[in-house]
């Protein structure tokens, strides 16, 4: 298949496209705005037979009928992403995450190609710590921010366009990603990167809050499955089983960089910081036949520390920009 994959600059993106080109015999078209979130350099070295990048707007009408049509599938992976910068501008999310993925839907829509959304199990609010439960593709929505809201805008619209115009779309809701290529920005690289540095770690209010951690490369291969097997119409969750207190994440890391575990600061909580998130990715593996290969957390963690420690020319151009930037907002 020749897939048209939106934000494939990006760090779950590129994590993808590596993933179709190491496994498959697909090509693939990237369509990506190359905003600070994205990386010609996470896309170095893919072959030039099978891979090619498009600099666009997912917007861009006329650009996205073009390429949608040349494709046999469109993986939509584009948006706007991080929760502390919606809450400072929300206008960038409402423009990609929403009309963007409009744009996208109309135009699969018009060309009959298969169209799969990536979506975020943000969209889902958040669980208490003592809860048991885990959310499942029948959880009703409760976003808590300006980004969760506009994913499940998002998710919304493609359900809707598959009951109204016959979209052949799927849906999958993933739980946080970690692993190469992510943006020093996010909670785990910044962590990581931090230490290299001799900076020490902060964290938000006590650290109790949960995240359900998924390695990116896992993330791949359930998209993969869901685009080869997944029913029309359907949505799955896809997760596997990493719930870990952001605490234990910021420990963890410390401890695998050899230092003291108490090495870092607490400073303010975030508003609202939503408290648990934790997936039942059931339906996946039962109907689908997924299984996550980092099953282990504290290995996946390993695998990308690594990473990050081998790969410092990747991350060092934004490193800089990005501490000056949570400076400017009066973040941690």
């Amino acid at each position: 298949m020749k897939l048209l994959v939106t934000g494939g600059a990006g760090f779950i993106g590129s994590n993808f496209v590596h993933h179709v080109l190491d496994t498959t015999d697909h090509s693939v078209v990237v369509l990506d705005k190359l905003t600070y979130a994205g990386n010609r350099a996470s896309l170095d070295g893919l072959p030039a037979d099978r891979f090619e990048l498009v600099v666009g707007d997912i917007t861009d009408a006329a650009l996205v009928d073009v390429l949608v049509g040349d494709a046999d599938a469109v993986v939509h992976y584009a948006a706007e992403s991080h929760n502390d910068n919606s809450l400072h501008d929300p206008r960038p999310f409402l423009d990609t995450n929403i009309i963007g993925t409009y744009t996208l839907i109309e135009a699969a829509r018009k060309h009959g190609t298969r169209f799969h959304h990536i979506s975020t199990d943000e969209v889902y609010g958040d669980l208490e710590l003592d809860d048991p439960n885990r959310f499942t593709e029948q959880t009703p929505y409760n976003p808590s921010s300006p980004y969760s809201s506009t994913k499940a805008g998002s998710d919304l619209l493609v359900r809707a366009w598959v009951r109204s115009f016959g979209l052949q779309a799927t849906i999958s809701n993933c739980s946080n990603n970690y692993g190469p290529y992510q943006h020093v920005e996010k909670f785990i690289p910044r962590q990581i990167t931090n230490v290299l540095d001799g900076v020490r770690p902060k964290l938000y209010g006590a650290g109790q809050n949960v995240r359900d951690w998924i390695h990116a490369n896992d993330h791949s291969s359930a998209v993969l499955t869901i685009l080869d097997k997944g029913v029309i119409g359907e949505t799955y969750l896809i997760g596997a089983d990493g719930e870990q207190d952001n605490k234990t994440v910021v420990e963890t890391i410390l401890e695998l960089l050899g230092q003291p575990r108490d090495a870092y600061d607490h400073v303010t909580d975030r508003a609202g910081h939503d408290l648990r998130y934790a997936i039942d990715s059931t339906k996946l593996r039962t109907e689908l036949g997924w299984r996550p290969a980092f099953q282990d957390f504290r290995a996946g963690l390993e695998d990308t520390i690594a990473w990050y420690r081998d790969h410092q020319a990747w991350w060092r151009p934004q490193k800089a920009a990005t501490e000056a930037r949570y400076q400017e907002q009066g973040q941690a």
